[in-house]
């Protein structure tokens, strides 16, 4: 495995956390990420189970906003985003013109004329390079990458609502599959989204990057009474 260069390498708001609790550090896209602490058959089947916490803060976000970012999403993405109500996201792929797949991301609804794509921390450069080529001419469609904003905690396991629940005024029970909602965890602004990659339920938490380390701690207190594994 390649040494990992000081200079260059990332680290997420969580970084100082993944190390004190013993997890094993290794390079990924550019990130030092922790791949296992207990071991990786222990935290699948504690997702299995109970649940699992996982920091995937080098996911990137980029937004496109303006009177026809409609229209420039549905230029480079696969799925017809015209379809999708505020507070609904939809899995699709970056595409080619010819029908080639450049990523697959999340396309997030916020707005009217406001959308958030959640891409894959690897190509987070390329995606925002290739979608700003793509959307050139379309009109009032502006794009930023705003993955400095965000810190990503997910919360995956069938004891995920039980777990997320308590540090929440947002009921969990009315965010359908694929769907967000905007409000508090932890006292800490947050965007609730509902669309689980682990095939059991669960959350994945928006949040300031200042404020992730304390996002955490609540979680994993809350988490004790389930065995809520880091992952």
């Amino acid at each position: 495995m390649a040494q990992l260069d000081a200079s260059t390498i990332r680290k997420t708001a969580l970084h100082a956390r993944h190390v004190a609790l013993g997890a094993r550090m290794v390079p990924f896209a550019g990130w030092d990420m922790p791949v296992e602490y207990s071991g990786i058959t222990a935290e699948h089947m504690a997702v299995r189970a109970s649940a699992g916490l996982f920091d995937v803060s080098h996911m990137g976000e980029i937004e496109v906003a303006g009177a026809d970012a409609l229209a420039a999403i549905q230029r480079i993405t696969s799925n017809d985003a015209s379809r999708l109500s505020v507070g609904q996201a939809q899995y699709a792929g970056l595409m080619m013109p010819n029908g080639a797949f450049v990523d697959d991301l999340l396309v997030y609804r916020l707005a009217a004329d406001h959308f958030l794509l959640v891409v894959n921390a690897s190509n987070v450069a390329k995606d925002f390079a290739w979608i700003r080529e793509q959307i050139k001419g379309i009109g009032d469609a502006v794009i930023v990458d705003s993955s400095s904003r965000y810190a990503l905690i997910a919360v995956q396991g069938p004891a995920a609502r039980q777990i997320v629940q308590p540090l929440t005024g947002v009921d969990l029970g009315t965010i359908k599959y694929y769907w967000f909602a905007h409000g508090e965890i932890a006292s800490v602004r947050c965007t609730i989204s509902r669309t689980g990659y682990t095939g059991e339920d669960g959350y994945e938490l928006f949040v300031p990057p200042a404020s992730a380390p304390r996002v955490w701690d609540a979680l994993l207190d809350a988490g004790k009474p389930f065995d809520l594994t880091p992952a």
